[in-house]
């Protein structure tokens, strides 16, 4: 029993929250060792146990300091160290053509940037009906000699990195948060999926940027296609 306690925190020790909960099982498994008369742990039990876990306690801070967030298995915060930049109305643009009065196609909350440096971020929840297909979602407008630096497209209910590889399965019908990181300097594009990193993806060239949602029609199109957003922001790392 002794063994299999600080075995279990041993491994789990690089993540305080996992060590508590392996803490806490470890202390619960000497339940059936407890004095029935008076419903306390016994204190030969107690003594024993805290004597086995003292070196564990003692290297915590040290295997916690040298453990990067990263390891931990946890997912992290695609927007950590970015700052959300105010958007307003001349910032947005609806693109043509439609069929129906603007004002019956979205409510303007909030915008977006031009940009040709730096490392820039676009969150957004996005939602594609069912029967949507051959149609890109959102995309990082600007590259050379290409359009787009990145297109998320749509086919049969998969989410595809332009053509290949697919980045997600069974997308539609439901409301996933996208983050996609464009590093300008370093030409890298990370692609975030409901805080996990999916791809990251060489730059395309360019010297302007700007992010971009909807539907744009590719190959194989379907007669209808719709995607909803929101929540969207627009982040940069200062």
């Amino acid at each position: 029993m002794y063994i299999s306690l600080y075995v279990v925190i041993f491994y789990m020790a690089s993540d305080w929250q996992c060590f508590q909960i392996s803490l806490a099982t470890g202390l619960l498994a000497r339940k059936s060792q407890m004095d029935a008369r008076n419903g306390s742990l016994h204190p030969q039990y107690f003594l024993s146990a805290m004597l086995k876990l003292t070196p564990f306690l003692l290297l915590l801070p040290l295997i916690s300091a040298s453990t990067p967030s990263s390891s931990k298995g946890w997912p992290s915060d695609p927007i950590y160290g970015f700052e959300e930049l105010p958007l307003n109305q001349s910032n947005f643009d609806i693109q043509r053509p439609y069929d129906i009065p603007e004002e019956e196609r979205y409510s303007f909350q909030h915008g977006g940037y031009d940009y040709s440096s730096g490392v820039w971020q676009f969150e957004g929840y996005g939602y594609v009906p069912c029967g949507t297909t051959g149609v890109c979602i959102m995309q990082v407008f600007g590259a050379s000699p290409h359009a787009t630096t990145l297109m998320l497209r749509v086919y049969n209910g998969s989410l595809y990195y332009y053509r290949n590889p697919v980045l997600l399965e069974n997308i539609y019908d439901r409301w996933f948060k996208l983050n996609v990181i464009h590093d300008v300097n370093a030409s890298t594009v990370k692609i975030y999926i409901d805080g996990q990193l999916k791809m990251v993806a060489p730059g395309r060239g360019g010297t302007s940027h700007y992010f971009k949602c909807g539907v744009y029609e590719q190959d194989d199109g379907s007669y209808y296609m719709e995607s909803r957003w929101k929540g969207i922001k627009v982040l940069k790392d200062m």
